[in-house]
């Protein structure tokens, strides 16, 4: 006696060995013995074979109409073999049975399991839903092959073009565009990345990081709604100064100008004014919302995007000619020994009587400009020639309070790298496309005008944030323990030691047209002026404000999105640089030893960090000609090989540059593989039954 029974979902069949009241043990056709229960055995017979069973179900299945079936099965719940008997004759055969139990079972959408080899037809309703999902589930299987086969022959389906970033970055593993993406792969056996590529979905390299980057960040674009900006207060004293302000000639978010009193008096009073907005956006308006969403302009070569909207910052930018409102820092200072021997806060308007651009100065404010009044430079702009007595004391002044940082910190700062500047040329549409002609100049890190702003805001940021502290109001600051190498910068609520820098604290306040932060401190240092000991009760944000940590945490994620995102854009356009202008060899430094051999160099004349190969150990600093390899702009890869070492090994005195302080964080300028979403090793999830 042979049977057919059901286990774990999968038929088979067996001769009889023993038989008892709840279970059977039955021998497969290879030897193996199972047990099985009762319930599971399904029909009982002494021929044919148990495979040759199987095998003539399995064939009588095929030729079963399911629709055919659907319209013979009884409304109640039935057996197999009442099918089978309704369907082929009284007399159903043995394989006929096992054939209609195979097929009721393959077809959950048209007949419902009730049971072991029983089961209940499905509505009507209910099975035409489940048909014509099926039907779609077939069209999108054929769709997602076409896909595929088109993606192989190098072309680029439309659908998956647009939702190429999705499909890289964030993808939905189930979409169609997805698995054909996978299946091409596969079949290809190409990465997802470079299949895409030479399927011509990214047929701009500029446009695939702007629009990754758009995707991540923006992804609701980014122009702003209409709102209407308050206009600043109108009861604000007018401050007794003519201020200037030091900034590129790019910058149309002025946030900080300079004033200087009473020279030549003895006492100095140096005024640091500072854009304020938050006189006028309220904490949890809608301008504010704007803000926070954003957080920070966003810079890159030749465009930025605002955290603000344009006709807002014309309202309260430090723009020439014009008296705004700002939260001016009064320092007086000792004129001979430069001391600073007090502060004071005020609320005011301020004149602002020229926007100096140091990009069109800095030939002329040098060192010894600044130094010796006998110098001249032909056609020097005569409001820069009126200040010239201020921006010298400035620059004393600024040199005086570099030294007493240092003297805290503990090692001077190095400035041995220059600044780069990018210039896009052909760029007249505001945001670029990629094809603009790029020239890259370089400008010397502290310079005299640099040195006077930068100082200006360490003082502001130092004395506001000791001041926010004294009175008992958080604010958000920027800290660092100490300099000992892996002790990071760390953003905070207390007023805590930046090392660094060498000040007590350091708060961020002099950008909040540009920084979510600066315009929060500054709201706090508003409440400070305007309320005094009782400030930490009428201050937007309270001592231990969970929105303020929130606050900070975004902003810390955001920035450094942007940082990476601006450092990305220099890479690119300084690889466009190398392409349009044909070079092949670069002098570059040793600064640190890299995967696999290589070692990261530094390219002496243009913002270039990237490996090289073909020499054994090389120190640090040691000079180089290396050979260029290609260029990779989605991926922003470079690598050199050596050709000769340029520097002594054998002359200590020939050493190289010393390398900056920032070296070990250069890493971040280095190329790597683009982490993308496609998972090609990712198993096809198992399809759920209709």
């Amino acid at each position: 006696m042979h049977a057919l029974f059901e286990e774990a979902g999968k038929f088979m069949a067996g001769r009889i060995l023993s038989e008892a009241d709840t279970s059977a043990q039955v021998e497969l056709d290879s030897g193996k013995r199972v047990k099985v229960k009762a319930a599971n055995i399904l029909l009982k017979f002494d021929k044919p074979a148990p495979s040759e069973l199987i095998a003539q179900a399995q064939a009588v299945a095929e030729t079963i109409e399911l629709d055919l079936a659907w319209e013979f099965a009884p409304e109640d719940e039935f057996g197999f073999a009442d099918l089978a008997r309704d369907y082929f004759s009284d007399n159903a055969t043995l394989a006929q049975q096992a054939g209609a139990l195979f097929r009721l079972y393959d077809a959950p959408h048209y007949f419902r399991r009730a049971g072991k080899g029983r089961f209940k037809k499905a509505p009507a309703e209910i099975l035409q839903q489940a048909l014509a999902a099926i039907e779609k589930k077939k069209a999108i299987l054929a769709q997602i092959d076409e896909w595929a086969a088109q993606l192989g022959r190098g072309e680029c389906p439309q659908p998956i073009r647009d939702q190429l970033y999705k499909i890289l970055f964030k993808p939905d593993k189930n979409a169609p565009e997805y698995k054909a993406v996978v299946e091409a792969s596969r079949a290809t056996h190409t990465a997802p990345l470079d299949l895409l590529q030479k399927a011509g979905a990214i047929d701009s390299a500029y446009q695939f990081h702007w629009k990754r980057f758009l995707f991540d960040n923006f992804p609701k674009g980014t122009g702003f709604p209409a709102i209407a900006a308050p206009q600043p207060p109108e009861d604000l004293p007018l401050a007794p100064v003519q201020a200037y302000s030091i900034d590129d000639s790019q910058t149309t978010e002025i946030d900080d100008a300079l004033s200087v009193q009473g020279l030549g008096t003895g006492t100095v009073v140096v005024g640091i004014h500072i854009a304020a907005p938050g006189l006028a956006i309220v904490p949890g308006s809608p301008l504010d919302q704007l803000g926070r969403n954003r957080l920070s302009t966003v810079y890159m070569p030749g465009y930025k995007i605002t955290m603000l909207p344009d006709e807002v910052v014309q309202i309260y930018t430090l723009d020439e000619g014009r008296a705004n409102p700002a939260v001016s820092l009064y320092v007086t200072v000792n004129e001979a020994t430069l001391e600073i021997t007090g502060t004071e806060t005020r609320l005011e308007r301020v004149p602002v009587e020229v926007n100096f651009r140091h990009d069109q100065l800095d030939h002329i404010v040098t060192e010894e400009w600044l130094a010796d009044p006998a110098i001249q430079h032909e056609n020097t702009p005569q409001r820069l020639l009126d200040k010239r007595g201020q921006l010298s004391f400035l620059y004393r002044l600024a040199q005086n309070l570099k030294a007493q940082r240092e003297v805290v910190r503990g090692k001077p700062e190095n400035f041995n790298r220059p600044d780069y500047n990018f210039r896009l040329v052909g760029n007249n549409r505001g945001e670029p496309d990629g094809s603009e002609q790029v020239q890259i100049s370089t400008r010397q890190r502290g310079a005299p005008l640099d040195l006077i702003v930068a100082e200006a805001a360490i003082v502001a940021n130092s004395t506001w944030g000791l001041m926010l502290a004294e009175h008992g109001v958080p604010g958000i600051y920027r800290s660092q323990a100490s300099m000992a190498p892996g002790v990071k910068v760390r953003m905070g609520t207390k007023a805590l030691p930046h090392a660094g820098i060498g000040v007590k604290a350091y708060s961020w306040a002099t950008s909040p047209l540009r920084r979510y932060t600066d315009l929060v401190n500054q709201w706090q240092i508003i409440a400070v002026v305007r309320h005094g000991k009782t400030a930490a009760l009428a201050a937007p944000f309270k001592p231990k404000d969970a929105d303020l940590f929130s606050i900070i945490s975004s902003f810390d994620a955001a920035y450094s999105a942007y940082n990476g995102y601006q450092a990305g854009m220099e890479r690119f356009w300084t690889l466009k640089y190398v392409e349009q202008n044909g070079i092949t060899e670069l002098n570059a430094t040793v600064f640190k030893e890299g995967p696999g051999g290589s070692f990261l160099v530094r390219a002496d004349d243009i913002p270039l960090v990237f490996p090289v190969l073909g020499a054994q150990n090389l120190p640090r600093g040691a000079r180089l000609k290396v050979k260029l390899g290609e260029v990779d702009e989605i991926t922003l890869d470079l690598h050199g090989t050596v050709i000769e070492r340029l520097d002594d090994p054998a002359d200590p005195s020939d050493d190289g540059p010393v390398p900056d302080e920032d070296d070990a964080e250069d890493n971040d300028n280095v190329a790597g593989p683009i982490a993308i979403a496609v998972d090609v090793n990712e198993p096809e999830p198992t399809p759920t039954p209709p």
